[in-house]
């Protein structure tokens, strides 16, 4: 059905024939309820922190019955939250919060551990030029520029092998 087909076939029903499809959809799928009860109880701020303490639970692992649990290092479970917060429609400056925070994180924990794996650091890229771009599309660039240096100063201090990709990210956008 398309949109417009949709539009004819609402315009045909009356109110509490609305009122009841709504409700019903409400019931039956789980993303139609999780967007309507953050459209009425936004609760931002508890999701923010909900999302920064499962991507630092991907580095640092909670302890579990008196043993260590292995860093996962997951770039996956950031983007999921990055998804799901788009697409309910989150402000855009708790979105680029997230974005930086993954990749805070995981350089705080790359100056502690010795990391081998070239994914991670072709993750963290990625994630690092996925967060300019969706800055400089919002409009928010320049509030989160310092982060944005001190990210690709860490990577400079770390001595990442892929530096230079990260600084000709910041060269496009400082000139």
């Amino acid at each position: 059905m398309s949109k417009r087909d949709l539009k004819k076939y609402l315009a045909e029903l009356n109110k509490e024939q609305l009122e009841e499809q709504i409700i019903e959809l409400y019931e039956k799928f789980s993303p139609v309820k999780v967007y309507y009860n953050f459209v009425f109880n936004p609760k931002e701020e508890t999701l923010l922190q909900e999302c920064k303490l499962k991507i630092s639970n991907e580095y640092y692992p909670l302890k579990k019955a008196g043993r260590r649990s292995k860093p996962k290092m997951r770039r996956s479970v950031a983007q999921k939250y990055i998804k799901h917060f788009t697409l309910l429609g989150v402000d855009p400056f708790i979105i680029a919060d997230v974005m930086l925070y993954n990749i805070e994180i995981a350089q705080t924990f790359s100056s502690e551990h010795v990391i081998k794996q070239d994914l991670f650091f072709k993750s963290m890229f990625n994630s690092f030029e996925q967060a300019v771009i969706f800055l400089i599309s919002n409009g928010i660039l320049n509030d989160f520029k310092t982060r944005i240096i001190a990210i690709h100063n860490e990577t400079i201090k770390q001595k990442w092998y892929n530096e230079p990709e990260f600084n000709a990210v910041i060269e496009r956008f400082e000139y």
